[in-house]
């Protein structure tokens, strides 16, 4: 075989293998990735800082700092222990919501009700990478909404508001888009809860009817 055969016609010789990665970029382009990397290092270490003060112990950091970490972690990154609870919880919860809208032809109107919790379900069975906001998003803002309201759905703390912002833009970004010729006006979720059925093997009796939390109105 000809060693000539790939040199070029003018027999200079063939340019350098450029480096694979980041050692192939020119000199700006590897300062600028490098400089990303490190942000989404920064970023990830603090996250997880944050995250790890939150579910550890009361210290005096986790005290001396408690406004900045509630500040990252509530809503959307909570967490807590209830899978490792003495008793877990035994009760299937699906929120649902209905809305009033106003149709493009100037009629009021009530939906019927919209389970929720139902499409979160339908979207992860049988996926093998399903996604995290069907998981926990609505799961997490009606556990965080109800942990912050007694039973008549007044607010017992801080995060009362918080709350209820969280889990009405949820219901909201579910509910556009089938309204997209009319105007919502309001809407009211509910939880319905049913308690699971206890194993054949079991003495214990289980009322497994379903009951309903209807919260207010909320305009939108």
């Amino acid at each position: 075989m000809d060693s000539n055969a790939h040199e070029p016609a003018d027999g200079t010789a063939p340019p350098p293998p450029r480096a694979p990665g980041i050692a192939g970029l020119s000199t700006p382009y590897r300062v600028v990735a490098a400089l990303a990397l490190g942000a989404v290092a920064v970023a990830a270490c603090g996250h997880l800082a944050l995250v790890f003060l939150h579910v550890a112990p009361s210290n005096t950091m986790s005290k001396r700092h408690a406004q900045t970490i509630d500040q990252w972690i509530y809503p959307e990154f909570e967490q807590n222990w209830k899978l490792f609870a003495p008793n877990p919880l035994q009760q299937n919860i699906a929120v649902q919501v209905r809305a009033q809208v106003r149709t493009a032809a100037g009629e009021l109107t009530t939906t019927n009700w919209r389970d929720l919790s139902a499409e979160d379900g339908a979207a992860i069975r049988h996926s093998l990478l399903p996604s995290h906001t069907e998981q926990n998003e609505l799961r997490r803002a009606w556990d965080f909404f109800t942990g912050s309201h007694d039973e008549d759905d007044n607010p017992t703390g801080e995060r009362g508001e918080l709350s209820e912002e969280y889990l009405r833009r949820i219901a909201l970004d579910r509910l556009r888009p089938d309204h997209r010729d009319g105007h919502i006006l309001s809407i009211q979720l509910r939880s319905a809860t049913t308690a699971v059925a206890a194993p054949k093997w079991s003495d214990e009796t289980t009322d497994t009817r379903t009951s309903y939390r209807e919260l207010p109105w909320w305009s939108v």
